[in-house]
């Protein structure tokens, strides 16, 4: 078989394609034929050497991924011969409290991942995708998907009418939204230009802010709210959004912080101390165990939600899908499909 893998690690990095070995599947593991992957900012982390799990040298690329079981080991119960599949982000996290040893294994960090053309997997670490779903929709699933379903049912779940503050258009701020609205969700969204304000109002955004027209965004969240400010806020900026997020976030909220990109906030977002007194929760989020991904399937499946892809790249032109998804410019999730 072909796959990327990851030789070597640094700025100037890049994933390398050569064929190898196609695995065979021994006790309780499953040989996936994958039909279609996609990139998260985390993929990037990995191949310049900046993820906080060391990378195993050769490894092959990408966590996110989907395809069809063309083999079976001996005692595999959970799947069988034909099913359509998705790995798990992390692959022990069967269900209950995140550990450090439940995260240690990942796709495309220190086991082969899923940008090749066959991977294989213990039968723990993989879930059925909805039927509606294609290979594409179904990839972009595993970590974006997970991530914005665990920001909004836990620990304090999103109730119908609470209003939801989302940030900018990548795949876990979009899931966000669109699970917001199946909870019954309000939901305010950030963006920057009126492009990108069309969809997310075809997504279901009920009041849009242009955060370049209007800086102080943290404000205008609270004057759409009467002075309340958000009940839930999926933080996906980073440290330089965070000041104004907290500003924005009402009495008793919850903060769901899925990523820091910068490490230093930027000039003139002061944190005022007095919103912090008694009015929220800050929870870091770690993507979501295997149990949660199959309670989000059920979900996607009953009201039928489609991911939001922004462009599709054919296997061998991999290496562009990074370009494209590194100059964020992406609307939506990047996919890599056979």
């Amino acid at each position: 078989m072909q796959a990327y893998h990851l030789d070597q690690f640094g700025d100037a990095a890049r994933p390398v394609l050569r064929d190898c070995k196609t695995p065979a599947p021994g006790p309780h593991q499953v040989l996936v034929r994958v039909r279609a992957r996609s990139l998260n900012y985390r993929d990037l982390l990995i191949l310049k050497n900046r993820y906080p799990i060391p990378s195993v040298p050769g490894t092959i690329a990408l966590s996110d991924g989907a395809g069809e079981v063309v083999a079976l080991g001996e005692g595999v119960r959970r799947v069988a011969l034909g099913d359509r599949v998705a790995g798990t982000y992390f692959q022990r996290w069967i269900d209950g409290r995140m550990t450090l040893e439940l995260v240690s294994a990942q796709f495309g960090c220190t086991h082969d991942g899923m940008l090749a053309e066959y991977v294989l997997a213990d039968e723990e670490a993989l879930v059925k995708i909805p039927p509606h779903l294609s290979f594409a929709e179904a990839a972009c699933l595993p970590c974006a998907a997970v991530t914005a379903w665990s920001a909004l049912t836990g620990p304090r779940r999103v109730l119908a009418g609470e209003t939801v503050l989302t940030i900018g258009t990548g795949g876990v701020a979009l899931f966000a939204l669109q699970f917001a609205r199946i909870f019954g969700a309000r939901v305010i969204s950030l963006t920057s230009t009126e492009e990108k304000a069309e969809l997310l109002r075809r997504l279901g955004a009920h009041d849009v802010v242009n955060y370049r027209t209007t800086p102080a965004w943290d404000a205008k969240v609270r004057e759409l709210t009467e002075g309340r400010g958000a009940d839930h806020v999926v933080e996906t900026g980073g440290l330089d959004t965070l000041p104004k997020s907290v500003n924005a976030a009402g009495l008793d909220s919850q903060l769901s912080l899925v990523i820091a990109v910068t490490a230093i906030a930027s000039p003139g977002d002061v944190l005022d101390p007095s919103v912090l007194a008694g009015r929220g929760t800050i929870r870091r989020i770690a993507v979501g165990s295997r149990t949660s991904f199959e309670e989000m399937n059920r979900a996607i499946t009953l009201h039928g939600l489609r991911p939001v892809i922004d462009r599709t790249f054919g296997f061998l032109d991999a290496l562009a899908a990074y370009d494209h998804f590194e100059a964020r410019k992406h609307v939506g999730k990047v996919v890599i499909a056979d």
